[in-house]
């Protein structure tokens, strides 16, 4: 019974979370309404072949054939049998709520776990989950359905609180809640969001070890290191299969580093990735004012004739005479090449930050400043070049990650952890506001006071429009200089309204929250209605700006989601071929940003965030411009393929065994056309090239006739050895297809090199006749075996050894766990008897 009595409050808090998620999700969750994402709806197609592969044989394949032309499956689908009791235990943690609802309550019920870590009471925990669950981003994304980003910043807090409950004194309870949630975390597959907060963790232990030495109390801090990293290596392994596998692929990914070597050189990292490419969404200087004024610089890149307060300054000459003009142009005017949405911390929990500058004690103010400070200046990306450089160069794996803004998510961490703390301490010692008043009056301008200056002189945030806007206005037909003036003046004053009235909105709510904490100060208010009173506060002000981002507009009926990929027209006739392999270029679309073509079909063409990078590289130097010339070249034949000279114009889609087109037809149709010049699965070469390298390689695949000849780097001579005259007797035919495993029967003369129309990703293999061979790699993308005069079966196949010993470790890792939990229960029983 006291038990019960004990830790009714905390049950009490986890239920208010769970309602406050429902709320926030009510009419779609009541109406059986979905939220439509782009990246899971992407993530349809692309599975689904793995999807029909698992349903008819009960096996899950590491390799698709969709996507791409051929990729592993380790970033699409990362699951393994040795995490299917964690997943249970996660859907646990989650109270099986549904879906959109359970996302917000892990990121309450995680921030609870840790400020009950650093011993608050329930109510002050609630409030600062409260202002660390609503932060604009955490909802954006999940509207943007990042949901593996979803899961691993939820995670993460409660992951901390076991650091801290170690550090504190409380080593089994640390040991036992970091490894659960370590294990969540690495299962959350972001190693993004994951690697970021690493960076706090390292500034913690930092502030930890300092307050050790002070305190004179190292062998404590040694004791709880070990026992962390213990526990951190059991939540890791946990995961094994996962993490290995991600770590072998991210070599092989647009993450790892290219063989390449590029003329300029200077703009390549140590990951290989361009330092433009990881910096090209890189928070705007002023931009960082959206931490305090969501829409400082418009807010998302939606149409400014959404925004209500932006419409009430239309100019109504303009737009009579150009009634479409304020869709053309989006609300957001910063630097990014665009935005879901802005960070957006909250007006009052950011003056609380500051004002627990002055009032916070101790390492743990000093580490959340320094992380603080560090995420806003990397964030900055190429505006801030000098110091991303260094990072990029001399950090180990930062240069593996892109979107550098949204390193923001430390700060919208330690911003509302040193908010919690200021709180804590105002609350622990009531009169230490009356003591310190001056530094709320401090806090209170350069919050409020910054907020209105931002309001009064709302160009401080400008310009107000871009060169290509400009552009775009002096573009239009019949336009002079005098309309287009007014035009980008009225537009300007648009923003400028935005901008001004969302500032006036941040002072209001700084006010509030400070009369409240002045009614504290002056005992009209006791702690608990204060600590309600902002509660209520920062919800209403942080959700008021996220149903900007995340609303119940954005959800669809349940049945269009759950409805099948519908086949068009060209769909049909294509699979009306019944050949074992081939692969679909659709022109009709996107080629390389949709995946409804992966549904149906092998598709040249795909989305991704971490495609292979050699395939990436050939989409850079033959694939697209061979598209180009590809449609250039029917137009000009009036669609009649046999008046292509298709062996010259797009070889590389032919050695990709691209056998159909899907072309666009005016009205929206389409329409498939075979390639008669498809290379087939596999076919002998007559000759091959031995290069010194990648970049020799990679260019001299354009120099030769792909259908007879072959390209190879040196490092693969001993596989492949020469090659062989054959004649057109010299047959490669494909008996049996499954995306993991491929069963040739080859047939010739005199032997030689066998080229095959398929991916080459380290882990395939290869027998011949039942007895292993090894494979190569030719015209830099491209698998090749070497085979006997005669008649042969050649078999590839991909099933990685290294996922059973992963497996293995795994396993062995969750049982100590286990043991350790019920040990730890044991300790806790007996300790009560």
């Amino acid at each position: 019974m006291k038990t019960w009595k004990r830790f009714l409050p905390d049950v009490v808090v986890v239920v208010l979370f769970a309602v406050i998620s429902f709320a926030y999700f009510f009419v779609p969750v009541t109406q059986g309404k979905i939220l439509y994402r782009h990246d899971a709806s992407a993530g349809v197609g692309s599975a689904q072949e793995m999807t029909e592969f698992q349903n008819r044989t009960g096996e899950a394949t590491r390799w698709t054939n969709a996507i791409f032309g051929g990729m592993p499956t380790y970033q699409m689908s990362p699951s393994y049998q040795s995490t299917d009791g964690l997943s249970q235990v996660m859907n646990a943690y989650h109270l099986w709520l549904p879906e959109n609802v359970w996302f917000l309550f892990v990121y309450l019920l995680g921030f609870y776990i840790l400020l009950r870590a650093f011993d608050f009471h329930q109510s002050l925990a609630a409030l600062g989950s409260i202002m660390w669950a609503f932060s604009s981003y955490f909802l954006i994304i999940i509207a943007a359905g990042h949901l593996w980003k979803v899961m691993a910043l939820a995670y993460l807090p409660p992951m901390i609180a076991g650091i801290v409950l170690a550090y504190r004194g409380r080593y089994l309870s640390g040991f036992i809640v970091t490894a659960i949630f370590t294990a969540f975390e690495v299962k959350a597959n972001h190693v993004q969001m994951t690697y970021y907060y690493l960076f706090i963790i390292l500034f913690m232990v930092i502030a930890y070890l300092v307050q050790a030495v002070r305190e004179k109390q190292l062998a404590g801090f040694l004791k709880a290191t070990g026992v962390l990293a213990v526990a951190a290596l059991i939540g890791v392994a946990i995961n094994l299969s996962s993490l290995y596998h991600t770590w072998q692929y991210q070599k092989e990914s647009m993450r790892g580093k290219s063989e390449l070597l590029k003329a300029d050189g200077a703009n390549q990292t140590s990951s290989g990735l361009d330092r433009d490419y990881i910096t090209q969404w890189s928070y705007g200087i002023h931009e960082t004012m959206t931490l305090l004024v969501p829409d400082a610089k418009g807010g998302a890149s939606v149409p400014l004739s959404k925004n209500e307060t932006a419409m009430l300054k239309v100019d109504p000459q303009i737009q009579s005479m150009i009634p479409q003009l304020y869709d053309a142009f989006p609300q957001y005017f910063g630097s990014q090449p665009g935005t879901s949405g802005p960070v957006y911390v909250g007006a009052f929990v950011l003056f609380l930050f500051i004002l627990g500058l002055f009032l916070v004690k101790g390492t743990t103010k000093w580490a959340l400043l320094a992380a603080t400070i560090l995420s806003v200046l990397l964030s900055w990306g190429h505006n801030f070049m000098g110091f991303t450089n260094f990072f990029l160069d001399y950090i180990p794996m930062y240069a593996k990650f892109r979107t550098v803004a949204s390193i923001l998510v430390i700060a919208e961490f330690t911003i509302p952890l040193l908010a919690a703390l200021t709180l804590k301490r105002l609350v622990d010692e009531p009169e230490l506001l009356g003591k310190k008043m001056k530094y709320a009056y401090i806090s209170l301008g350069l919050t409020a006071g910054v907020a209105v200056l931002v309001a009064v002189f709302p160009d401080m945030m400008g310009p107000f429009f871009s060169d290509q806007e400009r552009q775009m206005i002096n573009s239009i037909q019949g336009m002079d200089g005098n309309t287009a003036g007014a035009i980008l003046a009225n537009i300007s004053a648009m923003r400028a309204a935005m901008v001004s009235s969302d500032a006036w909105r941040s002072v209001i709510v700084i006010l509030i929250g400070f009369a409240l904490l002045f009614a504290y100060k002056m005992k009209k208010l006791r702690a608990d209605y204060m600590i309600a009173g902002l509660l209520v506060l920062c919800l209403v002000d942080m959700w008021q700006v996220d149903k900007r981002y995340l609303n119940d507009e954005m959800f669809v009926p349940k049945s269009e989601r759950d409805m099948p990929q519908q086949p068009t027209a060209a769909d049909l006739e294509i699979n009306k071929d019944k050949s074992l392999d081939y692969r679909v270029l659709n022109f009709a679309s996107n080629t390389f940003n949709e995946n409804e073509t992966s549904y149906f079909h092998k598709s040249i063409g795909g989305y991704h965030p971490a495609k292979l990078r050699r395939y990436q590289e050939m989409i850079d130097a033959y694939i697209a411009p061979e598209m180009q010339k590809t449609m250039q070249a029917i137009a000009a034949a009036g669609g009649d393929m046999q008046a292509v000279d298709g062996v010259k114009t797009f070889p590389v889609l032919n050695m990709l065994n691209t056998k159909y087109f899907i072309l666009p037809l005016q009205g929206g149709a389409t329409a498939p056309i075979q390639n008669p010049y498809a290379q087939g699965n596999g076919w002998f070469v007559n000759k091959l090239t031995y290069v010194n390298d990648a970049n020799a390689e990679y260019a001299q695949v354009g120099k030769i006739d792909v259908c007879h000849e072959a390209v190879a780097d040196k490092k693969f001579e001993a596989a492949l050895g020469q090659a062989k005259m054959n004649d057109s007797t010299a047959t490669v035919k494909l008996d049996k297809y499954e995306p993991n495993n491929l069963q040739y029967t080859v047939n010739s003369k005199n032997g030689g090199v066998v080229v095959f129309s398929e991916v080459y990703y380290p882990g395939w293999t290869a027998t011949v006749d039942g007895q292993p061979a090894e494979l190569g790699r030719v015209n830099y993308i491209l698998r090749a075996v070497s085979v006997k005069p005669g008649k042969h079966t050649v078999v590839l196949d991909f099933h990685p050894t290294s996922i059973s010993t992963t497996e293995t470790i795994a396993y062995i890792a969750m049982i100590i766990l286990l043991l350790a939990i019920v040990g730890a229960g044991y300790m806790e029983w007996k300790r009560r008897k």
